[in-house]
């Protein structure tokens, strides 16, 4: 359950996450040795605002179409009804952390850019024990309780743990005076968080509820799954651009967005 529910969720996190932090390695790289401090951490803000920008209508996807999702990839043979059910309580705690596993991958190369090497690793580790112990004091009252589904508390630490280590990358970063927020955070926030409230209203309004994916055929189901990921996707981003959004603010000038 752990595995498939996983394997979802790293969709996203290689497909949008590791393409990014690729591309962005170089370009920081160039600008550190060429001494643009300001260009430097201003790719980097440009580069969070880019993941809140794409990232959080993908959370809220994985979330809300978990079963669906499941269904329509996964059900059959092997795989039965108990086994969707159980996958997408360890999916929806997966996906809740999404944001924090591409903050990571965006916030590392603003330290290996500029040869640091040591506080990326050491924040991974503080992260990684703060996981053995969330594993613990999650999933063990969950057991006793003898709550269903006490896998899906492995899953909720992870993804904690996973903000914990973006945040520890961006107070470092903050501290070194590398990154700097610019102008503008709070009306884009609130931009993405109208447009993600519509997605969210779209998508329990319309899609039907888990138990119908498993009865329907399997071409059926990636016929809903198609409409509503592409339904969801023009709620988004037409509620975005409704609120004043436009492609140009995300554009870099000099090494630093417009927005």
């Amino acid at each position: 359950w752990l595995y498939y529910s996983d394997r979802l969720m790293e969709f996203p996190l290689g497909v949008f996450s590791i393409a990014l932090a690729t591309v962005m390695m170089p370009n920081l790289s160039r600008q550190h040795a060429n001494g643009a401090a300001a260009d430097f951490g201003m790719t980097l803000d440009w580069a969070m605002r880019l993941v809140v920008l794409i990232v959080m209508p993908a959370t809220l996807g994985l979330i809300l179409l978990s079963g669906p999702l499941l269904a329509t990839l996964f059900y059959g043979g092997r795989f039965g009804a108990g086994d969707v059910e159980m996958a997408t309580i360890s999916l929806m705690p997966y996906a809740a952390g999404l944001l924090g596993f591409t903050m990571v991958k965006v916030l590392a190369p603003g330290y290996f850019a500029r040869q640091i090497t040591s506080t990326p690793v050491r924040i991974g580790l503080i992260a990684l024990g703060l996981n053995m112990v969330l594993n613990i004091v999650i999933v063990g009252p969950w057991v006793l309780m003898g709550w269903p589904g006490p896998h899906a508390g492995l899953a909720a630490a992870t993804a904690l743990c996973a903000y914990i280590n973006a945040g520890l990358l961006y107070r470092g970063l903050r501290r070194e005076g590398v990154i700097t927020p610019a102008p503008g955070w709070g009306r884009f926030l609130l931009r993405g968080g109208v447009a993600g409230g519509v997605l969210a209203v779209v998508l329990i309004q319309v899609v039907p509820p888990t138990s119908a994916w498993i009865e329907a055929a399997f071409w059926t189901r990636c016929l809903w799954l198609m409409a509503a990921v592409v339904g969801g996707a023009c709620a988004y981003f037409a509620t975005l651009f409704a609120t004043g959004f436009r492609v140009a603010d995300m554009r870099m000038q000099s090494g630093a967005p417009t927005l």
